[in-house]
């Protein structure tokens, strides 16, 4: 049966019918369907672009596809309707059509340098490797290849980039030869500046963007997805690494206490930022909603660009089509305002899937 919806639709800011026929939007009206919302606030359902799904608590990888569902469904239950899983250490392509489970854009594994990352979560190789790698990865993934920009070097005591520059550089190439695009996790200032200049399409993190940067990303594109509740955990990681890494604790406290600066820089320079909590390992699912006010807080994004970020806009980036005519039946509902008062997102009052009601 087709479903009839009535709301204040986001971002066009007026009062709308629409009708969800199947997976699909349609602004035509449809006899006998079923009003399911009558008010409130309607956004297309919300993104979650850097996610992990294969991850479990704890920084294990995943061990079968019924624990990659039963996370994905804990951001379902949150509002998040679509998931750009940024690495996984377990393959579960059969869950990218499921009907229970939000839109999947997915990355293969890691692509990780020997003995610097999370255990067991990336494939680790050297620089000989790289290329080939990120073209294997980019067949395991459905149009996202990540690499693993930097880490920390024990040798030197502090971050350092996971490879040498070219490296680095034939890695973003060969991703885009395979025809995906490549995201990377990158806390440094030397690392991210090597990727933004080769051309990656998103930065994870991006700890250590100079202004310089931020301007090249928004005359380039690039995305930067924050993930500032990750950063936020910096002092626990801090004190396990203090008394072996002194210069590294220093610097990643340095780079913690900078961040929300670097992200409101971006944000007025106009580069493209998406939600992301970074959920999998030391980060639990369904924070979307704490991520989206910290962009607003502490970063101060205007409450529309925030809902850009978790919504319209990141669907838009990842491919996901939003509520226009024919577009995907996907959408949220809120009570009241969420660009008077964005701490509304916490608690969505009706949730619609591919077309089918959820709560």
């Amino acid at each position: 049966m087709a479903l009839h919806v009535r709301g204040v639709l986001l971002p066009d800011d007026e009062v709308r019918d629409l009708w969800l026929v199947g997976d699909r939007v349609t602004f035509t009206p449809v006899p006998g369907a079923e009003t399911v919302v009558d008010g409130g606030f309607v956004l297309p359902g919300l993104v979650d672009a850097h996610c992990h799904i294969g991850i479990a608590r704890g920084g294990a990888p995943i061990t079968s596809v019924d624990q990659a569902r039963e996370l994905a469904h804990v951001d379902r239950d949150a509002g998040v309707l679509a998931i750009r899983d940024a690495g996984s250490p377990y393959p579960y392509p059969e869950l990218d059509d499921e009907p229970d489970l939000p839109r999947l854009a997915r990355a293969g594994r890691h692509v990780a340098p020997p003995k610097r990352y999370l255990r067991d979560i990336g494939m680790e190789v050297g620089a000989a490797e790289v290329v080939a790698t990120v073209a294997a990865q980019a067949k395991a993934g459905n149009g996202w290849v990540k690499l693993v920009g930097d880490w920390i070097d024990r040798g030197l005591g502090d971050l350092a980039p996971s490879w040498d520059a070219d490296t680095l550089t034939a890695a973003v190439r060969a991703a885009h030869d395979a025809g995906v695009r490549a995201a990377v996790h990158t806390f440094s200032e030397s690392a991210v500046e090597i990727m933004v200049r080769a051309g990656v399409d998103s930065v994870e993190h991006g700890t250590g963007l100079s202004l310089d940067l931020i301007d090249d990303m928004a005359r380039q594109g690039t995305a930067l997805v924050p993930t500032m509740i990750n950063i936020a955990t910096f002092g626990g990681i801090v004190d396990q690494a203090r008394a072996n890494f002194p210069a590294y604790a220093e610097h990643m406290l340095a780079l913690r206490d900078g961040f929300p600066d670097v992200v409101r820089a971006a944000y007025e320079a106009g580069v493209p930022i998406y939600v992301g909590t970074d959920a999998g390992g030391g980060i639990d699912h369904g924070l979307a909603a704490e991520e989206m006010l910290l962009l607003h807080e502490r970063a101060g994004m205007a409450p529309i660009d925030v809902l850009a970020a978790a919504s319209w806009g990141a669907r838009q980036w990842l491919g996901f089509s939003g509520l226009v005519e024919g577009g995907l039946a996907d959408l949220t509902v809120y009570p009241e305002d969420p660009r008077r008062d964005l701490r509304v997102v916490r608690a969505p009052s009706r949730t619609i899937l591919r077309g089918r009601v959820l709560r």
